[in-house]
């Protein structure tokens, strides 16, 4: 039986900065990797036969991953700022948020809202979040502190309206306009399936979506997602970590042994220490435990455009509007709606979405031939339950695109339909993912994008968040404590919590 002191299951980027890490510090370290491919939701893929644009077909947008990070491992990595923050639609006008013309934004306030108030609000409540993203972001590459130490570093005004008060209330205190309070919401519920009004997991969804590397921007990778893989794979093999692809981990055993199938046999590896960076629904089945099956909660849907489609507002330029995230019928009461239907087992009549187009950022991801003639979209819808999906996945599926294509036609001045790039074969190029699609495709339990629910980054019993109760196994992967997101801190954190112990 070939030894290793590191075996890592799973070579999603998370295993992939712990290989690295790990193997920079002269560990002998396996990376398992069920697929052909390492990388997991972070690549970049031609969708679309015959059309050559890399889309980032899972994962999208990096704001999480540390600098840090970056710099330590010598990443060859370039994350574009987008000037444009957001724009949301309100009848024949919206909400533009520019991030640098403060006066243009604070134009666009009080067109939307009819005064100063909301704008005063806004800038107040982000000047919030980014002292809490300043102060925190550093303290999820350390060992866990404890709430209280969390507590006095944020500051007691932080504390109360992120940690303590369902982020529901405290939006409705604080603004009054529905558009505006819709907007701040929505990072509370990409990816997780709650009521912000009630659901204190709608704050821990929103605090990881806005301290991100001490700025909470969510920066566009240029070359899509598959260059932040691409380039963790590169340290990882140039530290000299031994990469396997297509060997499915089969089971784990308390004592370091790793059974996994490959090339039609079966194979056992020992390991000192082995990372899981698999989520922990799988980690238990693997274990031989029974799993407790999360509940992901989202649709995606890339597209591939001939051209932007037009506004009905006249006074902003669709390159700025989908330059950042283009908010679709994302009200808080749009919002409310949509999550009551959900939770009674029906798609939304009007799912609450929003888009990006990398493309207009990062024009690297199309084919020479397509440059200025194409351009990409991606929408994420929220409130879709894996539930909605269970009964009859794809009739489910084409209900809920459709739905979501009339919610954006809705806020357009036009189909998005009639600006859909074509194959060479003349099928639209659109495709949609649900979370029933990311278990079965992506061996994702529930289709949940961030392996479980989002847990708060500090824990009295402190640790490094990755302990699973072996002491010869640890978690690496998103379902880790500050897991969630492609940010390599579970990742990091496991392969220190390994050099710490020797």
């Amino acid at each position: 039986m070939s030894s290793y002191d590191v075996v890592i299951a799973g070579g999603g980027h998370n295993g992939l900065v712990a290989a690295a890490y790990l193997a920079r510090a002269g560990r002998r370290v396996l990376v398992l990797e069920r697929l052909d491919h390492v990388g997991g939701l972070a690549i970049s893929t031609r969708a679309f036969p015959g059309v050559d644009v890399r889309l980032s077909r899972y994962s999208y947008l990096v704001s999480l991953l540390p600098t840090k990070i970056v710099k330590e491992l010598g990443l060859d990595l370039e994350l574009r700022r987008r000037r444009y923050a957001s724009y949301t639609p309100k009848g024949d006008t919206g909400l533009l948020v520019d991030n640098e013309d403060a006066g243009r934004t604070a134009e666009s306030f009080r067109t939307v809202t009819g005064g100063e108030a909301d704008y005063r609000a806004w800038q107040d409540f982000y000047d919030m979040t980014a002292q809490v993203a300043r102060t925190l972001a550093p303290t999820l590459l350390e060992p866990l502190r404890p709430a209280k130490e969390i507590e006095a570093l944020v500051g007691a005004e932080a504390w109360r309206d992120l940690f303590e008060r369902p982020i529901g209330e405290v939006v409705d205190e604080r603004f009054s306009d529905d558009t505006v309070r819709g907007v701040v919401l929505t990072d509370s519920l990409i990816g997780t399936f709650a009521d912000p009004g009630a659901e204190l997991l709608a704050n821990r969804c929103f605090l990881y979506h806005v301290i991100g590397d001490g700025t909470g921007e969510w920066n566009v990778p240029v070359g899509g997602m598959g260059a932040v893989s691409g380039a963790l794979e590169a340290a990882a093999r140039r530290a000299g970590a031994e990469i396997r692809t297509g060997a499915e981990v089969v089971g784990i055993s308390p004592e370091g042994e790793v059974t996994f199938v490959a090339d039609g046999g079966e194979h056992t590896v020992s390991g000192g220490r082995v990372l899981v960076n698999l989520p922990p629904a799988v980690l238990d089945r693997v274990l031989g435990r029974t799993p407790e099956v999360p509940e992901g909660a989202q649709l995606k849907v890339n597209m591939v455009l001939s051209r932007l489609p037009r506004l009905k507002d006249a006074a902003v330029d669709p390159f700025a509007a989908f330059s950042g995230t283009f908010h679709i019928n994302e009200g808080r009461d749009q919002l409310a709606r949509a999550h009551a239907q959900a939770a009674s087992g029906q798609i939304p009549d009007l799912p609450p979405a929003e888009v990006y187009c990398h493309s207009l950022t990062d024009p690297s991801i199309l084919g020479p031939e397509l440059r200025g003639r194409a351009e990409t979209m991606t929408l994420f819808g929220l409130h879709m339950p894996a539930r909605l999906f269970r009964k009859n996945p794809d009739k489910a599926r084409q209900e809920a695109l459709e739905a979501t294509l009339a919610s954006i036609n809705s806020v357009l001045a036009e189909p998005i339909e009639d600006c859909l790039l074509r194959t060479p074969d003349g099928t639209p190029c659109i495709e949609a993912k649900t979370p029933v699609d990311l278990e079965n495709e992506a061996g994702l339990p529930g289709g949940h994008i961030f392996h479980r629910d989002l847990s708060w980054p500090y824990a009295d019993e402190g640790g490094w968040g990755v302990e699973t109760g072996h002491e010869r196994i640890l978690l690496c992967g998103a379902g880790a404590r500050r897991g969630g997101g492609v940010s390599g801190i579970p990742g990091h954190n496991a392969a220190m919590a390994v050099l710490e112990r020797g």
